[in-house]
């Protein structure tokens, strides 16, 4: 595959990291600290799908600010549940807490991105996944957590759907790179258009 120039990452998400390096494009990653609820609390009004785009959008400006000539993929999703906005849990007793509720619901998974060079956005995106939560018991969330914790606090949705998280489901509706973390092929068409790889 032809690619002009590594382009940045601005994530330290293993998934999104895997999902690159499968497809071959190359990067460095160099993970955004900004401030998540700052961002969403500018946006009232917003749908899940913008929140996820902003954010996405807002990571990949804070490190292109100081790599104004390289191609920065910002990414982020954000979980909705019952018209309920979930954050990662902050606790495990946070995790038991959003599984219950999740539990015989639908998760719809929100996965947006971004493409930035400089201050100008080249591209930016979102996809859904809705995904079906069983009937989950008390005993299955206990066991779960034991297996599971604390890997799954650094993700929304409490789960790794390359780990036990299929478990969690009974249905799921939307490709495997948004359930992961990231709308890889509206990610790798929005690098062709920028001219980062070769079409």
């Amino acid at each position: 595959m032809l690619q002009s120039e590594p382009i940045i990452l601005a994530s330290k998400s293993a998934s999104r990291r895997a999902m690159l390096d499968a497809v071959g494009v190359e990067y460095e990653a160099i993970p955004a600290d900004i401030d998540e609820r700052a961002v969403e609390d500018s946006l009232t009004g917003a749908s899940p799908a913008e929140v996820a785009e902003a954010l996405a959008v807002a990571k990949a400006a804070a490190i292109a600010a100081d790599h104004p000539d390289r191609i920065v993929l910002g990414s982020d999703s954000l979980v909705v549940c019952d018209g309920q906005r979930f954050d990662k849990p902050q606790s495990r007793e946070d995790a038991a807490a959003h599984l219950r509720f999740f539990s015989g619901k639908v998760i719809e998974l929100h996965s947006g991105a971004a493409l930035l060079r400089g201050q100008g956005c080249e591209w930016s995106g979102s996809a859904l996944a809705e995904m079906h939560v069983r009937e989950l018991s008390e005993a299955f969330i206990e066991s779960y957590l034991e297996k599971e914790w604390p890997e799954v606090g650094y993700c929304v949705g409490v789960f790794r759907i390359e780990a036990l998280g299929p478990h969690l489901f009974e249905q799921i509706t939307g490709d495997q790179f948004t359930v992961l973390g990231m709308p890889l092929l509206m990610v790798l068409e929005g690098l062709r258009d920028a001219g980062a790889l070769a079409r």
